[in-house]
């Protein structure tokens, strides 16, 4: 497959996890995430807010007075919204938890998981009951992407080398990272479920997510042995070769060099093999190696500056692409949608006639299954959308206990 070209993918109606139903009661971005990554495979995840909706209902960014991220992290969910603050309302959230049936039982959740939404509590009512409990701190304590980033380390190795203040990124990985986990623990105790006909409570924080992933990426470790701290290094890429170049009407680039094979590609796509030979030579090194490369990457750096200097974008990310070097382009997100075919309707995204928004861009699950596929693209629901459907389908209730529920104030 050459640079640019992607298999065509149809999605087909129905995902992996048809039938699974799963009650989410959550608020920002790790529960909402994680339930939107079940939903995108499939899963019927039923959102339950307050009447009036919860804290991030209106977080920008906006479009009008309609939150945009709201509805990135809602798609294809139902919308369930229910007076919390009555004993009947959390009844009725209760029996959606509790249902019987194989599929169902399941709960996740970044509220304080205590009284009415403790695991026990639940299980009083269903003995195999699951929940999935996100939290910022191990020991229960609030805490945030914003504050757990700052805390692990990673500001301190952010940003430009210069630099005397820490700096924080903008990527919300904690949550991210959490969402996704959460999803993945949700779908490990519902199969121990399946094998041993038990439920449990699954905790999983914020925090305790950075720690494993520093630990896995050898920081923790680094903390210990070495007497010097981790360097902040710009766009270098640490222990390897790899930082932007500006090309002569004014372009960004990432070109990286993680191989072998990556920096031949380099060399040959540049033209730079004899300076690169004679820079060896004086070294006493062979920059094939990846440790080499990075020790010196100023002098590396400096060629490759004056060569992008001397090439315009499309000169160069031609012959970068043409020797298959490990490049890429610094976009912005709009130029991103424009650029990128796989933003285009028929692969990872689909135009959806979003209620309020009109026809939209949405990206199913990047997860490509074989022929269990995954579901269609689906819009966000607008608030309590789907309230009285999953009264009436999934608790049985008839349309008079509904319209009864209603004039109580319960839902709207």
């Amino acid at each position: 497959m050459t640079g640019g070209e992607f298999p065509q993918q149809v999605a087909p109606t129905s995902g992996v996890l048809e039938g699974l139903r799963v009650v989410e009661i959550s608020a920002f971005v790790a529960a909402p995430i994680g339930g939107a990554t079940l939903a995108a495979m499939g899963a019927d995840v039923i959102r339950v807010d307050p009447l009036a909706g919860g804290l991030d209902r209106a977080r920008w960014p906006l479009h009008g007075d309609r939150s945009l991220y709201w509805d990135g992290l809602n798609r294809g969910k139902r919308s369930m919204a229910v007076n919390l603050d009555s004993e009947v309302g959390r009844d009725l959230v209760t029996r959606l938890i509790t249902a019987p049936g194989a599929d169902g039982g399941l709960l996740l959740t970044n509220l304080p998981a205590r009284r009415w939404l403790a695991h026990e509590t639940l299980a009083e009512r269903r003995a195999d009951v699951i929940v999935v409990q996100i939290e910022g701190n191990r020991d229960g304590s609030a805490a945030v992407d914003y504050t757990v980033n700052a805390a692990v380390g990673f500001p301190w190795v952010t940003g430009p080398a210069s630099e005397v203040e820490p700096t924080n990124h903008v990527l919300p990985a904690w949550d991210c990272m959490t969402g996704f986990l959460a999803a993945t623990g949700l779908l490990a105790a519902e199969r121990h479920r399946h094998r041993a006909g038990a439920g449990q409570l699954v905790r999983i924080s914020l925090s305790d997510v950075a720690l494993a992933v520093a630990s896995h990426l050898g920081l923790v470790a680094e903390a210990q042995f070495e007497s010097e701290p981790h360097p902040r290094l710009g766009n270098d890429i640490f222990g390897s070769l790899g930082r932007h170049f500006r090309t002569s009407d004014g372009r960004f680039l990432m070109v990286v060099a993680l191989t072998p094979r990556h920096w031949k590609s380099l060399i040959e796509a540049t033209g730079l093999g004899d300076q690169i030979a004679e820079l060896e030579l004086s070294l006493g090194l062979d920059l094939a190696e990846e440790g080499n490369r990075y020790q010196h990457r100023q002098p590396i750096g400096q060629l490759l500056q004056d060569w992008f200097a001397a090439h315009d974008y499309h000169a160069a990310s031609s012959a970068l692409s043409r020797h298959r070097a490990l490049w890429g382009p610094y976009q912005t997100f709009k130029e991103m949608l424009g650029s990128d075919p796989r933003c285009r309707p028929g692969m990872l995204f689909e135009t959806v006639d979003q209620p309020g928004l009109g026809p939209q861009l949405v990206a199913g699950s990047p997860l490509r299954f074989g022929a269990g596929g995954t579901p269609r693209s689906a819009p966000a629901p607008s608030l309590g959308q789907h309230t009285e459907e999953v009264l009436r389908d999934q608790l049985a209730l008839s349309g008079g206990e509904v319209a009864a529920l209603r004039r109580a104030g319960v839902i709207d």
